[in-house]
């Protein structure tokens, strides 16, 4: 656990470089979170939730950073499912976080109450495999308080993650995510 702390540490670090922290712009950081990924496979359902994803967003540029550690997924439909996607799935020991970092593409006021349809671009790595994508989402603004919500599909064979012969029918072999967070000025 000392190890996830300090990694995290780490990421908000390289997040507040990234953004350029030495101006006055106020940033907005995560406060509360939830990502959950659902394999629907012809045998088999299986689901995970993290409360655990950290991000900075920089309304100055759009731009922002999320991180998750792999091992922060609980859930499952039993405690061997979870071990086996950790140790042979996700590998989460040499890969212990996913990350997405990039651009939101649309304008959006922050300082301003609406609601937006957006698109995000950037780096999308799980499993040591970056992939550039876009993913629509929507940003909710009141209060000064910013709701982050998105919804996309991630192929396994995209990140490197194979699935052996014998229970590729209770492994779907692209995942359904679902994202959501509130975020607050820092």
């Amino acid at each position: 656990m000392n190890s996830l702390v300090k990694g995290i540490s780490y990421f908000v670090v390289v997040l507040c470089l990234i953004s350029g922290s030495a101006g006055a712009q106020k940033k907005f950081t995560i406060q509360k979170s939830s990502i959950t990924f659902t394999s629907n496979a012809e045998l088999e359902l299986i689901k995970a939730t993290s409360s655990m994803l950290v991000g900075l967003l920089d309304p100055s540029n759009n731009q922002f950073a999320f991180s998750v550690p792999i091992q922060s997924f609980k859930g499952f439909n039993s405690e061997l499912q979870r071990v086996h996607f950790n140790e042979k799935y996700m590998e989460s020991e040499t890969y212990p976080k996913a990350t997405f970092t990039g651009k939101i593409i649309e304008q959006v006021d922050f300082l301003a109450d609406g609601l937006y349809e957006v698109r995000a671009k950037g780096d999308l790595d799980i499993h040591g495999q970056k992939q550039n994508r876009i993913i629509r989402g929507k940003v909710t603004i009141l209060n000064n308080i910013v709701t982050l919500e998105a919804s996309f599909k991630i192929p396994l064979s995209d990140h490197n993650i194979s699935i052996p012969k014998i229970v590729n029918q209770k492994i779907a072999t692209e995942i359904e995510v679902v994202m959501n967070a509130t975020m607050v000025m820092q």
